[in-house]
C-alpha cells in the first residue's frame, strides 16, 4: 500500500478564533467551507504545500467533532493519508489483524471515499485513509502524482464514437507556461496543489487538437503549435517535440493530406501555429493541403492588427499564408459549420474566441478550447490573466458550467496535459471531473 500525507484534521471550538490565526496572523490562503453531512460537520481547507490543514467544525451537539471537543477540547483530531485504492488498502490493514473504525469505506469531504483506522492500532493516533474520486478534484493528486502513476502524460490517440460522428482526441506535443499568467488572481498556494511547476515557474501543458469525421468528410479542431516556432521561443515555453500531430495522426491512421476541413477556435500560436509549415525552400505553405481554413472574419482581423497585449500569441507566419493560398472560409456568426459542428463566441481569452459544440444521437460534446484550458479550471473564478476580458469570460464560463453539469456535455480540455475529456459533476458543493478520455 502506497501512501502519501493528504491533510492534518484539526478540531476547532470557535472557527472565527482558528481563523483569524491561520488566515490572519499566518497570511494562509482558506478555502470556501464544505459541509459533510453525513459527519454533522464543516471542514476548512487551508493548503500548505502539497498538503493541507483541515479546519473542522460541528455543524450538530451530537457529531463526532462537537464529541471530540467535549472529552479532549480543540487540537489535532486525525492525520490523513492518501491512498490510490482504499478498499485494497483496507483489505491489507484487515489481514495484519489492524482495529478499524470502517470496515468499508464511506463519502468524505471533497468527494472523495474515506475509511478510519481505529486509534488503538496506530499508537493513539486516529488515522483517516481517503480515496479521491478517480478525476481531478479539489484536493485530487496534482498533475505531477498523476504524472508519476502513469509514467507521464498518455499522448496516444483516444477515441470516442458519437452517434454519427467520430471524435478523436489527438496531440501536438507538451508546452509551458508560466503558471501565474495561467490562473490569474488565484493564490500560487491554490494552483501549484494541482498544476506543480517547474523551477522557471512554468506548469506542463497539453494541445489537444480534435477529429471529426462524418458523412460529410474529415475536420481537426485547432491543430497545435506546430514546428516553425524558434529555439529561443521553443526554450520560453518548454515546447517538447518528441511527439506531436504528425504521431498522432499516424498512431489514428490519418494524414495531413486526409482532412477537407480545419476550424479556428482562435488564432494564438499554441492553437493555430500547426495550420502551415515550412518547405525546405523555406516557403510556408498550408498544413493541411487538401482542407478549406474555417475562420471567423472578426478573429482574422484581431489577428492581423494585434497590439502590445496579444501581439506575442497572433504569429503572422501562423495564418496569414492560408490568406495567400486561398483556402480560407471566413464567417461573421455563430453557425453551424457543418453538420453536427457549431460555433458559439464566448469572447474572453480573446475578443472573438469560440467554443466548438458537437451534437449527434441526442448527445452533446463541447470542445472548450481556453474558456476552460484544463481540467483545473473548471471553478468559476479560475480564469486566465492571459485574458483580455476576464469578465467577459466570467460571465460566459458561469452559465456555460451550470448548463455542461445539468445537460451532461462532454468536455474536451485541449490543454490538459492528462486528461483529453470528461463529464464536469458536482457533489455537495464540489466540482471535479468525471475522466472519459
Amino acid at each position: 500500500m502506497k501512501a502519501v500525507l493528504d491533510h492534518i484534521g484539526i478540531a476547532v471550538a470557535n472557527v472565527d478564533e482558528a481563523l483569524a490565526f491561520y488566515r490572519g496572523a499566518l497570511g494562509l490562503e482558506i478555502e470556501a467551507p464544505e459541509e459533510v453531512a453525513s459527519q454533522r460537520v464543516r471542514a476548512h481547507f487551508i493548503p500548505v504545500g502539497q498538503s493541507s490543514l483541515e479546519l473542522l467544525e460541528a455543524t450538530a451537539s451530537d457529531s463526532a467533532i462537537a464529541k471530540y471537543i467535549e472529552k479532549h477540547g480543540p487540537g489535532i483530531h486525525h492525520i490523513t493519508l492518501r491512498v490510490e485504492d482504499i478498499r485494497a488498502a483496507l483489505a491489507q490493514l484487515k489481514a495484519h489483524g489492524v482495529r478499524l473504525v470502517d470496515q468499508e469505506p464511506r463519502p468524505g469531504a471533497e468527494g472523495a471515499l474515506v475509511a478510519f483506522v481505529h486509534p488503538s492500532a496506530a499508537h493513539g493516533v486516529l488515522v483517516e485513509l481517503k480515496q479521491p474520486v478517480p478525476s481531478v478534484v479539489e484536493g485530487a493528486p496534482p498533475f505531477a502524482s498523476r504524472a508519476s502513476a502513469a509514467q507521464g502524460p498518455d499522448l496516444l490517440p483516444k477515441r470516442l464514437p458519437f452517434g454519427n460522428l467520430r471524435l478523436t482526441s489527438v496531440n501536438d506535443g507538451l508546452f509551458r507556461l508560466d503558471g501565474g499568467a495561467m490562473f490569474g488572481v488565484v493564490p500560487r498556494p491554490l494552483w501549484e496543489r494541482k498544476a506543480p511547476p517547474d523551477d522557471r515557474n512554468r506548469i506542463l501543458l497539453g494541445m489537444r487538437p480534435l477529429v471529426v469525421e462524418a458523412d460529410w468528410g474529415r475536420m481537426i479542431i485547432d491543430c497545435g503549435a506546430g514546428d516553425k516556432m524558434d529555439a529561443k521561443s521553443a526554450d520560453i515555453y518548454g515546447l517538447d517535440r518528441r511527439r506531436h500531430l504528425e504521431h498522432a495522426l499516424a498512431d489514428a491512421g490519418l494524414s495531413s493530406e486526409s482532412f477537407d476541413f480545419a476550424l479556428a477556435t482562435h488564432l494564438h500560436f499554441d492553437h493555430f501555429g500547426g495550420a502551415t509549415r515550412r518547405d525546405a525552400d523555406g516557403s510556408l505553405k498550408p498544413r493541411f493541403p487538401k482542407a478549406t481554413y474555417f475562420i471567423r472574419r472578426a478573429e482574422w482581423h484581431d489577428a492581423t492588427h494585434p497590439h502590445e497585449r496579444n501581439r506575442a500569441s497572433y504569429l503572422q507566419d501562423d495564418f496569414v499564408p492560408l490568406d495567400q493560398a486561398g483556402v480560407i472560409g471566413f464567417y461573421d456568426a455563430d453557425q453551424e459549420i457543418q453538420p453536427g459542428v457549431r460555433v458559439v463566441r464566448t469572447g474572453g481569452h480573446t475578443g472573438q474566441h469560440q467554443i466548438v459544440y458537437l451534437e449527434s444521437g441526442g448527445r452533446t460534446a463541447v470542445f472548450t478550447a481556453d474558456l476552460i484550458p484544463t481540467t483545473a479550471h473548471i471553478q468559476d473564478p479560475w480564469i486566465m490573466g492571459y485574458d483580455l476580458f476576464p469578465m467577459e469570460t466570467l460571465a460566459f464560463k458561469k452559465r456555460f458550467i451550470r448548463e455542461a453539469i445539468d445537460r451532461e456535455f462532454i468536455v474536451f480540455f485541449e490543454h490538459d496535459p492528462f486528461v483529453a475529456a470528461g463529464y464536469i459533476r458536482e457533489q455537495d458543493g464540489k466540482r471535479y471531473v468525471e475522466q472519459v478520455l
